[in-house]
Order: C-alpha cells, then sequence, then structure tokens
C-alpha cells in the first residue's frame, strides 16, 4: 500500500525536491509498483504523479481515464489535448529545481532507465533538472520484509537439498556404469521445486565439461552433453516459492565426477572463491565501520583479485545482481563491468556474489547471497564452498 509519509521521507534523505512517477501503458513498470497500480489496470494515457518532498501530491491524468490515481493521496489535475498536458504539467511542478525519475545519465543503469528521452527533454524544458530515482526505487521496490527474509531462508533450504541430490544422482549412475545426460538433472530438480511447491522462471543451468564454460548455457533435450567419470560440473540454481511476494535463492556450485579432484579444476576453483569471499568481506567492512557502500565497489573488489591472478580476461560478467521477487531484481547490483552501478547496497535488501573463470575446457563459478538486515549485520547464505565437489568421494 503507498505509504506518502514514507515516500516522502526518503525523498528528503536523498536530497531531491521531489519525484515525478510517470507511465504510459505500462513502459515504466517501475512507477506502477510504487503508484501501487496492479499490473491488469495499467492505462492507455500518459499520466503524472507528483510527489514534493513536503505538501500535497498532484496528479496529472487524462480525461478518459480521470479516476486512474484515484487510489492515491493529492489534488488531481486532468487534461484533454497535449498541449494542455504540458500547460498543467509544467504548473505542477512550478518552484521545483530538481525531480528524481526513472532515469539513468548517459544510459548507465538500463535496470532504472524507463522513462523515454523525450519526457526528460520536456520537464528539462521548464527548467527542471532531472535527477535519477535509482535509490528511491530500490528503497521501496528492492527491501525485503521480514517475512520475505524468512522465505529466503526456507527456499535456500531446500535448494541446497536439490545440489545433494544432483550430485547423487551423477554418483549413483556414473557408480552402476550407466549414462546420465544434462538434461535429466534438470528435470530431476525441477520435479524437486514442484514437489515443494516452489517455482522458477527458468530451469537451472547443468553445465558438463566445456558446457560449464558458458555463463549462460542451457542444455536443451537432444543437444545436451552426458555427464561421465573425470567430468566437471557446474549447477547455477534459482528458485522461490510459489506464493505472493516470496523471493529468490539463486546459488552456484561446482564438482568433479570422481573419487579427487585434479589440481588444474583446484587451482582456478581456489582463485574463484578468493574472489567472492573478498565480495564478501567489502560487505560486511562496510556495514561494521557504518560506511556506504555501492555497488560498483563490491564488483571491484572481486574483480581486482581475478584480475591479480592473471584471468581478469576470463571473467566477462559483472559480480553479482539485485535479489528479489525476480531472480535479477530492481536493487543494486554488483557491478563495475557492464554498467558503474553507483546506487548504495541498502539495509533489507539482498544480492548474489558469483565471480567466475571461464576457460575454453571448463569454467568456475561459485555464487553465494547476502542479505544486510535492518541492523547491518550482512547475512551469507548459500553455503560458501570451500573446494570443488568431488562428487564420487562425497555420495
Amino acid at each position: 500500500m503507498f505509504d506518502l509519509s514514507a515516500v516522502q521521507s526518503a525523498i528528503s534523505e536523498f536530497g531531491m525536491d521531489g519525484w515525478l512517477l510517470y507511465d504510459f501503458r505500462g513502459s515504466n513498470v517501475l512507477a506502477t509498483r510504487v503508484a501501487d497500480i496492479p499490473a491488469d489496470a495499467i492505462g492507455s494515457r500518459r499520466w503524472f504523479y507528483f510527489i514534493p518532498r513536503t505538501g500535497e501530491p498532484k496528479k496529472l491524468v487524462h480525461r478518459i481515464e480521470a479516476g486512474h490515481l484515484d487510489h492515491l493521496p493529492g489534488e488531481k489535475h486532468v487534461y484533454l489535448a497535449w498541449q494542455q498536458l504540458n500547460e498543467k504539467l509544467r504548473s505542477i511542478l512550478q518552484c521545483t529545481q530538481n525531480v528524481a525519475m526513472e532515469y539513468s545519465p548517459m544510459a548507465g543503469n538500463p535496470y532504472v532507465s524507463r522513462v523515454d528521452a523525450g519526457t526528460v527533454e520536456l520537464i528539462r524544458s521548464f527548467g527542471i533538472d532531472v535527477v535519477s530515482s535509482g535509490n528511491l526505487i530500490q528503497y521501496f521496490e528492492a527491501r525485503w520484509t521480514d517475512e520475505q527474509w524468512q522465505s529466503h531462508l526456507e527456499a535456500d533450504k531446500l535448494n541446497q537439498q536439490a545440489f545433494d541430490l544432483a550430485w547423487k544422482m551423477i554418483a549413483d549412475r556414473v557408480r552402476a556404469g550407466k549414462t546420465i545426460r544434462e538434461t535429466e538433472i534438470q528435470s530431476m530438480v525441477m520435479d524437486f521445486y514442484h514437489a515443494n511447491n516452489m517455482t522458477t522462471y527458468h530451469p537451472p543451468i547443468v553445465g558438463a565439461g566445456p558446457n560449464s564454460g558458458d555463463p549462460h548455457y542451457a542444455p536443451t533435450p537432444g543437444q545436451d552433453r552426458e555427464i561421465k567419470d573425470g567430468d566437471f560440473v557446474l549447477l547455477d540454481m534459482w528458485v522461490k516459492f510459489d506464493r505472493p511476494g516470496a523471493v529468490y535463492t539463486d546459488l552456484t556450485k561446482v564438482g568433479f565426477v570422481g573419487e579427487s579432484v585434479p589440481e588444474s579444476y583446484s587451482k582456478i576453483f581456489d582463485i574463484v572463491a578468493a574472489a567472492r569471499d573478498a565480495g564478501i568481506k567489502i560487505t560486511q567492512d562496510a556495514f561494521a565501520n557504518r560506511q556506504k557502500l555501492f555497488g560498483w565497489q563490491v564488483d571491484q573488489a572481486t574483480r581486482e583479485v581475478i584480475d591479480q591472478a592473471g584471468y581478469g580476461d576470463y571473467f566477462i560478467h559483472r559480480t553479482g545482481h539485485n535479489i528479489g521477487q525476480e531472480t535479477h531484481g530492481n536493487g543494486a547490483h554488483m557491478d563495475n563491468l557492464e554498467t558503474q552501478e553507483d546506487r548504495l547496497v541498502m539495509k533489507r535488501t539482498a544480492f548474489s556474489i558469483e565471480p567466475g573463470i571461464y576457460l575454453d575446457e571448463f569454467g568456475v563459478r561459485s555464487e553465494i547471497n547476502i542479505y544486510v538486515d535492518e541492523h547491518s549485520k550482512v547475512h551469507v547464505t548459500g553455503g560458501v564452498q570451500t573446494e570443488v565437489l568431488p562428487i564420487l568421494a562425497a555420495f
């Protein structure tokens, strides 16, 4: 439910004059969520909702959809012609020096960039500076409730059980001299999820041998690989409960089909694990010392470890992503590669740390999840893998 006092408090905290929410036919899902507009109630005309730092909000809606924002507090203004829209919008924003919108300077963060360039130009034509609402968005979109934190812990426990089932299935088949394919593991895991009332937007990654070197490998029947004795295997599995408000767990672990792990695999894993741990440490240190932490800093801390080991060219994605009701949520990502993530790492938000090194023969990724609670305690979930799992020795 929309909480005006909470929104205005956040606007003040981030030093803005106001927040201008805008949408046209569902083009700005972030604004519709903040404005508490159901997904099946998307209108066909432009609307604006201006929330000043203090005082009464103002609505601007089309005459055809004059009641579109009636559930929100504030004075309503109605337009018909485009000229009226411009005039009324100028009037609503008078005496305002800057407004936050779902905009990212120089398209630096596509997760935030939902307002089209022309609308930004229109607001600027009134002599008003448009600033990014990135931190405001994640304050209301990405922070977890206590119930969501508990749902993550429950999902995490089951997801780790799914990993054990996958490793055991590989071990049992190989010991029996039978074959097992990547898609069979994938199907078993999906059956386990469904049996536990869980859901996911896409089946997990099961990559053996060279397929583990593709960060977004997706096995398909008939084109997947048989998993054999002596293979390196990567599993990346994400899932949440199939109920409203549930949030994801997203983990990656690696194993070797054998009794002991060759040094060539352990060497690369140790570098990746050290990078992962550097990401954990910078997060823990920042919150312990009450220092601001930005997403790009976490990425940089992990990336430097891999760079210094000489494998920087083989770490080809960001360190991590926000986690929420979507696997890749709308809060700060751990990224200084694909974007420079200048949003804060906030309390009550969760994200992955998952550095990787991807070679032609095999690829290693180690992924855990972090949740920072309201007391600045940094929780690490998913089980921190300390070595490549020797599958035949462990199961």
